[in-house]
């Protein structure tokens, strides 16, 4: 009867033991919620696609008023502003402080030496906001371009330059329409191969 009753004891305490570990062994809903953008941006925000920009390491301001200018509508894209209408502010916001935390991995990219000479050239009307080399950005709601893939830089640039585009920065679209079209390339590839700040 000891026996049995202490089995019982012993089976009641690995269950209620098992009940209280549980919650925390639970996957974090920002963890499942941030996996989802891994398909497109890879996995911590580092993407492997030249169409695609990395977020990981860029700042929380600067990711959560993007998210809520594609899902506002404010900012036109053609997939991100469709698939932010399901997420709550609240879900953005945590999705952006969970990928600003991560660290920012510039891509290894090489262009020729002459257009990145180009580009440093006509880069100077990037440097106010952004940095001298893309990576010190002259406040939280102003991305980092150093190290970021040159054909997603190039393709933000033109719709920058389209006034047909729905996008709310009006120095950026003064600045990006300055720019000859070969200036947009050189510029581009400027920002990619930067590695340092």
């Amino acid at each position: 009867m000891k026996k049995a009753i202490g089995r019982a004891c012993a089976l009641t305490l690995c269950l209620v033991g098992g009940a209280m570990v549980a919650p925390a062994m639970a996957a974090d809903p920002i963890e499942a919620l941030a996996a989802t953008c891994n398909n497109c941006h890879g996995l911590n925000g580092v993407s492997v696609g030249a169409s695609m920009p990395s977020i990981g390491g860029q700042s929380e301001a600067y990711l959560r008023m993007l998210m809520l200018e594609w899902k506002s509508g404010a900012r036109y894209s053609a997939t991100m502003g469709r698939l932010l209408k399901g997420y709550s502010d609240e879900q953005i916001a945590a999705l952006a402080k969970y990928f600003a935390a991560k660290p920012w991995v510039p891509s290894e990219q090489r262009a020729p030496d002459q257009v990145v000479f180009n580009g440093r050239l006509v880069s100077d009307r990037c440097t106010t906001c952004h940095g001298e080399r893309g990576g010190q950005p002259s406040d939280s709601a102003t991305p980092r371009l150093n190290g970021q893939w040159a054909m997603y830089l190039e393709m933000e640039l033109n719709k920058y330059r389209d006034d047909a585009v729905n996008l709310p920065h009006r120095k950026m679209r003064k600045n990006a329409q300055k720019l000859e079209q070969a200036e947009v390339y050189e510029v581009s590839n400027f920002m990619a191969v930067q590695k340092g700040q």
